[in-house]
């Protein structure tokens, strides 16, 4: 699984102009199903998040988890994340996880995520989102279970 992690102030996704899901300071995750994944590389990347330490400290280093902080996420599928851009102009999907596979392997995710002890909001499948943040820091993290 592949996922973008970007830590956040505030978050809401939509979907026809209605919020569906929004975080306080937390997670933005983007994150995709690739082909082969099984919930083995769910559950790898839900607890290597809850553990990750990417917020600040008292001191402003950048020590403390998201369970330490007592931030949420959102959670929005994304397959582009699978992009290969290695030839021509068009990108190109082929990694991603079929589509049935990749929502449930995504709702497992979610799922995982919020068994971590994370208050979890999400986005909706395969559905035209609008994704609005507020990065803080700016922090952007890429993390992929096949590396």
């Amino acid at each position: 699984m592949r996922a973008l992690l970007q830590r956040v102030t505030e978050a809401r996704v939509s979907v026809n102009n209605a919020v569906i899901g929004e975080t306080g300071p937390g997670l933005m995750i983007l994150v995709c199903a690739m082909d082969g994944d099984t919930e083995a590389e769910a559950d790898k990347l839900s607890q290597k998040i809850a553990k990750l330490r990417i917020f600040p400290d008292e001191d402003g280093r950048m020590n403390r988890s998201i369970l330490d902080i007592r931030g949420s996420a959102l959670i929005v599928s994304q397959f582009t994340l699978a992009a290969d851009t290695s030839r021509g102009n068009r990108p190109g999907f082929s990694s991603a996880a079929a589509p049935e596979d990749g929502e449930r392997l995504y709702d497992y995710f979610c799922k995982q995520v919020a068994l971590q002890g994370i208050s979890v909001a999400t986005g909706r499948f395969g559905a035209d989102m609008a994704v609005s943040l507020t990065n803080a820091g700016p922090v952007t993290i890429w993390m992929d279970t096949a590396s």
